[in-house]
C-alpha cells in the first residue's frame, strides 16, 4: 500500500480519495532486459455481423430496406411485427414500401416473382399515380445518389421514380423510365440532392394503362466503393486493425454461404431467426473480401457449425482459397474472382455452447463435429490457421445465472461440460491452431460511491475479464504442457463493454487493451464488437468515437512489432468492488502501480521507449520512472488522450469532445506528470547499449 493512502486511513483524514492518491507520486520499475513476444498485427481487430440492419447503415452504401420486397407493400396498419428470437429479443424494425394512391393499390405477385417469394404489381389508370414509396431516406446537399429499378409490365404503364424532400410540388426530381415490357429490365436512376434532409423518400409511381411490376430497388451514394460506404470504410481503415472477423456471429449459424452468391439481384432475401430480422443477402462471401481489401486488413472467416455442415464449410474453403479450375473456385472466378481470396484464419462455429445460439448442443457432441469439421476443411487447404470455439468456465452458466467468478470458484468446472475450451484440448487435439473467447461486460451503477472509486470500478472492470481469460490459459498450459510446444494461441474475437460511449468509456477500453498487451506470448488475436463501433454514424457523415480512438492511440504507438517489456511498481491493484451483476470476475487486472495502469514497450526498430499511462482518476498523478537496461538520451514526446469531462464524445456534426493531443515530454527523472482522466502513450529515444 502506498504510504499517503495508508497515512490517510490511519489518522481518518477526511481528504477525497483523488487527493490521497495523487499526494504521493507512483513509482514505476521498467525492465528493459525482461521482454515479452512482439505485438502481432492481430491485436486490434475487429468483429462485424450483421445483426439486422447494423452493416446495412454503418458501412454498406445502400439506402433501401427490403429492396427485393421480403415484406408486402401495405399500409401500416397491416403489419406484424417480427417474432421474438431466442434470447426474448424483439425482431428489428426496418422501414417499409407503403402504396401510394391508396391502401389497395399494391397487390405482391407470387406467380412469377423476381426474385424471393414475391414481387409488388401496381395497376394504374390514366389520373391518378399509383405505386409504392419508401420514407426516411437522409440525404445530403448536393451529393449524387446512384441506382436502378428492376421493371416489368405493360406498354401502356407510363413509370417515374421521384426523390422527394418536402411536401410542395417542387421538393422532387423525378426521372422517367423506360416502357416496362413482359421480360424484366433494368433503368438507371440518378439523383442529385439539392438540399439536406433526414426523411426523404422514393416514390415508384406509374400513370396510364395496365400494370407494372418491381423486382428490385437500389441506391447507393455514387461514391460507394463496390457497394460499401467511401467515408466509414475510410475511417476504419485509419484504426490499422490487422485483421476483422466475419461474417458472424450468432447471425451465421442459421446462414448459408451459398444464398449469397453470384448477382446480388438474383439472391433471396432470407430470415435471421438469430436476430429475427431480414437479410437480403445482398453482402455474401465476395462483398466480404472486397470489404477487407478496402480496409487493408487480413479476413478471419467463421464457418457456420450450427445448422452447418463440414462439407458446406469445406466447400467454402474451396470457394475462396481454391484455384479456378477446382469446382467452387471456378464459380468463384466465374462470379468475377479469378485469384483465390487466400484467407489464413478460420474459425468453426460461433459460441455452440450458448443457450442462445441456433444448432446449440452438448459438449462431446460438438468435438466430434469439430474434429468433422476441421477434416473437412484442412483437406482443401492444409495451410489454413483453425480456431477453435472454445469457452472458459467462467463464461459456462445455465441461463439467468449470477456469479462474479472467482479462479477459485470455477475450479470445480475444468474438465466438465461448461469447460469448452478444455473440451477442445482434450477431445479434439491436433484439429485446431488457436482457441476462441468472448466476454461482454457492462457496468453496474453504484449511486454512493466517491466519485474516485465509481470510476476506478467501472474504468478497470472489463480489464478483469482479459486478466481471468490469461490466468485460466495458464491453468490449460500446466494441464496440457503440449501447448507450448504447439505453440496455441489465444484469440479474444468478441468482446465489449456495453453502455455510453465516451470518455469514461475510453479509459476502460484502454485498460482492456493494456491487459491485452500483458499477455502477447499467448494472447495474439483480439476482435472489437463490432468494428462500426469505433464511429458514430449517420446516414450521411461520421466521425471516429471516443471508443475509436483508443484504437487510434494503440495502435499507432503499440502495434505490430512493438516488444512489452516488464512494469512492476510498489501498489498492487486492490481487490475489486463491485455487485453481484453482469458476471464480474473476481481477479486484479492492471499493473502493480495503482490508480494507475502502465504498461512499456520498445519500438519495432528497438530505438525507442513506449510507455502506456491510463489514469482513471480525476487529478493529476506522477510517475516516479525507475529504468533498467534502458537509458533515455533526450526528451520525448507524449500523446494524450482526454476530454473535458468523463461525459466528453465525439458526435457527427459537433467538435470532437475526445481528443488525442500531441506535446513534448521531459526526459524522464523528477517524474512525468499524467493528467486526470487521461490515457497517454510517452516516447523516449534510447541511448545506444554499450
Amino acid at each position: 500500500m502506498r504510504h499517503g493512502l495508508m497515512l490517510a486511513a490511519c489518522i481518518g483524514l477526511a481528504m477525497p480519495a483523488s487527493a490521497a492518491l495523487a499526494a504521493t507520486p507512483v513509482k514505476v520499475t521498467i525492465d528493459g532486459a525482461s521482454r515479452a513476444a512482439p505485438v502481432t498485427k492481430y491485436e486490434y481487430g475487429m468483429f462485424i455481423e450483421p445483426i439486422g440492419g447494423l452493416v446495412a447503415r454503418t458501412l454498406w452504401a445502400e439506402m433501401l430496406d427490403d429492396r427485393k420486397f421480403y415484406y408486402p407493400v401495405v399500409a401500416p396498419a397491416f403489419d406484424k411485427p417480427a417474432p421474438l428470437n431466442a434470447e426474448g429479443r424483439p425482431g428489428v424494425s426496418y422501414r417499409k414500401w407503403r402504396p401510394v394512391g391508396g391502401d389497395d393499390a399494391v397487390t405482391m405477385d407470387a406467380k412469377a416473382p423476381y426474385v424471393g417469394e414475391q414481387s409488388p404489381r401496381i395497376a394504374v389508370d390514366a389520373s391518378v399515380r399509383k405505386g409504392l414509396s419508401q420514407a426516411g431516406v437522409a440525404l445530403a446537399k448536393g451529393k449524387r445518389y446512384d441506382g436502378y429499378v428492376v421493371l416489368a409490365g405493360d406498354p401502356g404503364a407510363r413509370v417515374e421514380a421521384a426523390l422527394v424532400w418536402g411536401p410542395g410540388p417542387d421538393d422532387r426530381q423525378a426521372v422517367a423510365l423506360p416502357a416496362p415490357g413482359a421480360d424484366w429490365r433494368k433503368a438507371e436512376i440518378s439523383f442529385t440532392a439539392p438540399v439536406d434532409a433526414a426523411d426523404a423518400r422514393l416514390e415508384i409511381t406509374g400513370l396510364g394503362s395496365g400494370s407494372f411490376r418491381v423486382g428490385v430497388v437500389s441506391l447507393m451514394p455514387s461514391d460507394n466503393i463496390r457497394g460499401w460506404r467511401a467515408d466509414t470504410t475510410a475511417i476504419a481503415r485509419s484504426l490499422n486493425s490487422g485483421m476483422w472477423r466475419l461474417p458472424g456471429g450468432n447471425f451465421l449459424s442459421d446462414w448459408d454461404w451459398h444464398s449469397a452468391i453470384g448477382p446480388r439481384d438474383k439472391r433471396p432475401p432470407m430470415f435471421d431467426y438469430a436476430w429475427s430480422a431480414m437479410q437480403p443477402d445482398d453482402i455474401g462471401m465476395d462483398e466480404w473480401m472486397d470489404l477487407t481489401k478496402i480496409l487493408g486488413v487480413d479476413p478471419y472467416v467463421t464457418v457456420n457449425a450450427g445448422l452447418g455442415d463440414a462439407n458446406s464449410a469445406a466447400e467454402e474453403v474451396e470457394y475462396l482459397n481454391g484455384p479456378a479450375t477446382s469446382v467452387w473456385g471456378s464459380r468463384r472466378a466465374a462470379n468475377g474472382h479469378p485469384e483465390p481470396y487466400g484467407v489464413k484464419f478460420w474459425n468453426i462455429g460461433n459460441e455452440p455452447y450458448g443457450w442462445w445460439q441456433i444448432g446449440k448442443t452438448s459438449l462431446d457432441y460438438f468435438m466430434i463435429k469439430h474434429n468433422a469439421f476441421a477434416k473437412a476443411m484442412r483437406a482443401v487447404d492444409p495451410s489454413i490457421t483453425l480456431i477453435g470455439s472454445g469457452a472458459m468456465p467462467d463464461q459456462g452458466h445455465p441461463k439467468g445465472t449470477k456469479e462474479n467468478a472467482s479462479l477459485e470458484s470455477v475450479a470445480p468446472k475444468f474438465g466438465g461440460e461448461w469447460d469448452w475450451t478444455g473440451g477442445l484440448l482434450a477431445k479434439s487435439w491436433g484439429n485446431f491452431d488457436g482457441i476462441s473467447e468472448h466476454w461482454y461486460d457492462q457496468p453496474e451503477t453504484r449511486p454512493n460511491a466517491p466519485a474516485d472509486a465509481e470510476l476506478m470500478e467501472y474504468a478497470r472492470s472489463p480489464s478483469n475479464q482479459v486478466k481471468m481469460k490469461a490466468e485460466q490459459w495458464k491453468i490449460y498450459q500446466q494441464r496440457f504442457p503440449a501447448m507450448k510446444d504447439k505453440a496455441i494461441f489465444l484469440s479474444i474475437d468478441e468482446y465489449a463493454y456495453f453502455g455510453q460511449v465516451n470518455l469514461k468509456s475510453a479509459l476502460a477500453y484502454a485498460m482492456v487493451l493494456q491487459e491485452m498487451l500483458r499477455h502477447t506470448d499467448f494472447l495474439t488475436m483480439s476482435a472489437f464488437t463490432t468494428g462500426a463501433s469505433t464511429m458514430d454514424i449517420t446516414p450521411t457523415d461520421a466521425v471516429l468515437n471516443s471508443t475509436g480512438q483508443v484504437f487510434k492511440l494503440y495502435g499507432e504507438h503499440f502495434g505490430a512489432g512493438v516488444t512489452p517489456v516488464a512494469v512492476q511498481g510498489d501498489s498492487p491493484q486492490p481487490e475489486p468492488q463491485y455487485p453481484v451483476g453482469f458476471n464480474h470476475p473476481k481477479v486484479r487486472a492492471g499493473s502493480p502501480t495503482y490508480p494507475l495502469d502502465v504498461i512499456a514497450g520498445l519500438s519495432p526498430d528497438g530505438k525507442s521507449l513506449r510507455i502506456g499511462v491510463v489514469n482513471p482518476t480525476l487529478t493529476p498523478q506522477t510517475v516516479k520512472l525507475d529504468l533498467k537496461a534502458l537509458t533515455p538520451k533526450s526528451a520525448g514526446r507524449k500523446w494524450v488522450l482526454s476530454g473535458a469531462s468523463l461525459k466528453a464524445e465525439n458526435k457527427v456534426g459537433a467538435p470532437a469532445g475526445v481528443t488525442i493531443t500531441q506535446g513534448l515530454a521531459p526526459r524522464p527523472g523528477a517524474g512525468l506528470v499524467v493528467s486526470p482522466i487521461s490515457a497517454t502513450v510517452f516516447e523516449f529515444p534510447l541511448a545506444a547499449a554499450k
